[in-house]
């Protein structure tokens, strides 16, 4: 059964998994139902805006610093250059149950001097179109043993987080021979990936 962690938690997924080598990172997210004005409204319900979230993983080494662009998997780029990490694709809506953007990991293919992987998600064109993560519900990220298909852990955001444009959703890093995963769950004001990228460079 999968564990369910909350906001500054930590937990050893080698220790969780043993011989854990290939997973999923999977994020999901809602967005909120807004009650619609008029017959048809109150026929057929609320309607959902569409806001486009965009899941990203930065690669970093020592200091917890970025090298380039070569150390961040996107929509833009969705491979690492030495393949241990692999982005499924953007999703433009978010509409749906179940996982919305997925990110494949292959642990003892990541490259020795990458210490951490830090997994954001941020509103593509928030500003232009006025969107917050108060527009967004149900957010949250698991991890999944791919051999098996197993969930090992999960961890749902629950905080409002109505003035931010960004999320640094959670860890991923080394502990001497383990990988431990860190429950984040920090919004902040950022408007994109670029500056997200600000803090670790």
């Amino acid at each position: 059964m999968a564990i369910n962690l909350q906001k500054g938690q930590r937990i050893s997924l080698t220790k969780e998994s043993a011989g854990l080598s290939s997973i999923m990172v999977a994020l999901g997210w809602d967005p909120v139902k807004s009650s619609k004005k008029g017959l048809l409204g109150s026929l057929f319900g609320g309607t959902e805006a569409d806001i486009d979230c965009d899941a990203s993983v930065f690669m970093l080494r020592e200091n917890d610093r970025i090298t380039g662009k070569q150390d961040v998997v996107y929509f833009g780029n969705l491979a690492s250059s030495d393949g241990s990490i692999r982005h499924m694709g953007d999703n433009l809506t978010g509409a749906g149950e179940g996982d919305d953007e997925q990110i494949m990991v292959e642990l003892n293919s990541v490259p020795s001097d990458i210490q951490k992987l830090v997994f954001v998600v941020n509103i593509y064109n928030c500003e232009k179109r006025n969107q917050h993560f108060g527009m967004i519900e149900n957010a949250f990220i698991r991890i999944v043993d791919t051999k098996g298909s197993k969930e090992l852990l999960r961890f749902n955001l629950t905080e409002d987080y109505g003035s931010k444009t960004a999320l640094i959703v959670a860890e991923l890093y080394r502990h001497g021979t383990e990988w431990k995963f860190a429950a984040v769950g920090e919004g902040t004001t950022d408007k994109n990936i670029s500056d997200m990228l600000k803090k670790y460079r």
